[in-house]
């Protein structure tokens, strides 16, 4: 990003980085490489070539599967911005649900190490699940993991992939909490095994094997491995009880949630005081933004389109008059286009019109509210549906006005002209 902005202003350009910048064309964003190495550069997300190797790789590679699936919200909540609302599910990006990927093969490893019976393992159930199971990994290559591009978290080989960042996103924020979740599930998991160790007497490994089977059965509602983009996803995650907060002032509430709270002051994060003071600062800014994106669009919709629409249409009045003067009483006839294009003008100015004046009456009442969680929530909701109403009838202009007189780039400038 600092290289793009250097370069951009050595040829007198700005780099927006906004994730959405124009309806119907791809937006943009970033994919977060995230995996865990020793103090040696060991990568403890990479399958091995013993049953040993393979049984790290399965401790690490559930237990961020169970600490993604626990705190789901809170991962939403750090990639929310105004901007990347927009391109969240816009069939270029993943959805505003969290969900895992890992590819058919590794399911089917998961689904067997599900499998094993309770308690200690007899030595052909360690034979059968090294063998079958453990043994099998190193088999998983890259391509076989990374098939689909709908999904916000996916094990790609030896890493996972957050896809849902922004592009306008610093990756820290979603990197800190992706860290702090998965260090906070390895203690638990710590705990549990050294737990069955001394209270049920089992070996490590079958402790470990117990623990991490339990583990899967609890985060199966998280891993998804079909289209993200479907109605039928929505509904079904909603069966799942796995979150879908679309727009930011929702998506932020993780962070100040109870579990959030606690999670950050026992890993010595952030204090409650410095976590909440972080959320109000970010739903701040993002009722500023959308308040200068209505200031922006009305006045681009009254100090360009429609002075510009007026100008056409009275030119299109000439020459309805011209006509008649011609054909007298006949003009109706041979004018009628000329006269609806007229009356479609006048329709679309009055909605621009409405719209603005609405879109004001919303930005007063949200900046009379008491807080800045009120605000952010009140320019979600009351101010920014009207954007889309007044672009709307911006964009039926665009189509009707006549191009030689129009002074914004229309999209095929933007896309095509050399």
């Amino acid at each position: 990003m600092d290289v793009m902005r250097k370069v951009s202003a050595r040829h007198s350009f700005t780099v927006l980085f906004h994730e959405k910048p124009f309806a119907g064309v791809n937006g943009s964003g970033k994919h977060n490489n995230w995996s865990l190495a020793t103090n040696t550069g060991v990568n403890l997300l990479s399958p091995g070539k013993t049953p040993m190797k393979n049984l790290q790789f399965l401790t690490f590679f559930i237990n961020t599967i169970k600490a993604v699936y626990k705190h789901e919200e809170l991962i939403r909540a750090t990639i929310a911005s105004a901007s990347n609302d927009h391109r969240l599910g816009a069939n270029e990006a993943p959805p505003a649900i969290i969900s895992v990927f890992i590819g058919s093969q590794l399911t089917n490893v998961l689904d067997e190490l599900e499998k094993v019976t309770d308690g200690k393992l007899s030595p052909q159930e360690k034979t059968d699940l090294k063998l079958n199971v453990v043994g099998k990994i190193p088999e998983v290559i890259l391509d076989n993991t990374d098939r689909n591009r709908t999904s916000p978290f996916a094990f790609t080989g030896n890493k996972f992939e957050l896809r849902a960042v922004g592009s306008t996103a610093n990756c820290a924020n979603p990197m800190t909490v992706l860290n702090a979740i998965v260090a906070d599930q390895l203690i638990e998991f710590k705990q549990e095994v050294d737990s069955l160790i001394k209270d049920k007497k089992l070996k490590k490994d079958e402790a470990i094997f117990n623990v991490l089977r339990e583990y899967i059965k609890d985060s199966k509602k998280i891993r998804f491995e079909g289209d993200g983009y479907g109605d039928a996803w929505e509904k079904e995650a909603k069966k799942r009880g796995l979150s879908n907060n679309k727009t930011t002032p929702t998506a932020l509430k993780a962070k100040v949630s109870k579990q959030t709270l606690e999670l950050f002051e026992r890993l010595n994060i952030m204090s409650k005081v410095e976590s909440e003071a972080r959320y109000e600062i970010e739903v701040e800014e993002y009722a500023m933004r959308i308040q200068i994106e209505g200031r922006l669009l009305g006045d681009i919709a009254r100090n360009h389109v429609i002075p510009t629409a007026i100008k056409y249409q009275n030119t299109l009045i000439e020459n309805v008059q011209g006509l008649k003067e011609i054909y007298g009483k006949d003009f109706k006839k041979i004018a009628k286009e000329q006269m609806n294009i007229i009356e479609s003008i006048s329709e679309h100015i009055e909605k621009i019109n409405a719209g603005i004046t609405d879109m004001t009456d919303a930005r007063k009442k949200a900046n009379n509210e008491k807080n800045a969680e009120k605000t952010a929530a009140a320019y979600c909701d009351n101010v920014k549906p009207f954007f889309d109403i007044i672009r709307y009838h911006c964009d039926k202009l665009e189509l009707l006005v006549d191009d030689e007189i129009w002074p914004l780039t229309k999209y095929r400038e933007l896309l095509f002209t050399r």
